[in-house]
């Protein structure tokens, strides 16, 4: 997938699960620190401030979109099970799979337009300030996935090393071992 894709997804669920964990509407949470401030660990649906009136806003897009994004991801895992029975075919057919592709690109372009169409409307819902602090939430997680990322290519770098290195001491043992055998009475 697509990072900015997942971005999105990441920042829809962080408004959706604002909109969803709401309370009553008597109590106004207190306000967010600065976006300069503010630690990773903090949860990222407090620190956008909704008010309860967006918070039904938001609530009410969700709902909205509800149905035609069930159908959309529907036809998006048909696509996906379909490009896999072509692939798992005896024959390949090179027009039929080239189809199949086709399809899921359809299929993965639609569920992205749905969830960005879905994220402009819940935007415009946001304050001036929310969506900086918004924009701040994704630069973070960006940020984060960018580390991890980082960490797994490093751990790749030293899997790869350690199995150099035990092929290495294999090719120095087996040499010792044809010596010997060769010593042994046959």
């Amino acid at each position: 997938m697509n990072l900015n894709f997942k971005t999105a997804i990441t920042i829809a669920a962080f408004v959706a699960s604002a909109a969803m964990s709401s309370t009553s509407a008597q109590t106004p949470e207190p306000p967010a620190a600065p976006a300069h401030q503010r630690s990773f660990g903090a949860d990222p649906v407090r620190q956008l401030n909704l008010t309860p009136e967006q918070r039904e806003l938001v609530r009410s897009i969700r709902e909205q979109s509800r149905d035609e994004r069930a159908m959309v991801n529907q036809r998006l895992r048909e696509a996906n099970k379909a490009l896999e029975e072509a692939l798992d075919a005896e024959a390949a057919n090179q027009s039929l799979i080239e189809q199949r592709i086709q399809e899921v690109s359809a299929a993965q372009a639609a569920a992205m337009r749905m969830r960005i169409m879905t994220e402009v409307k819940i935007r415009q819902v946001l304050t001036a300030e929310q969506r900086t602090t918004l924009r701040v939430l994704r630069h973070n997680v960006h940020e984060r996935r960018e580390r991890r990322l980082d960490g797994s290519e490093q751990r790749q770098r030293r899997l790869e090393r350690r199995t150099e290195r035990l092929k290495q001491r294999r090719n120095r043992i087996r040499p010792l071992l044809r010596g010997n055998a060769e010593q042994q009475p046959q």
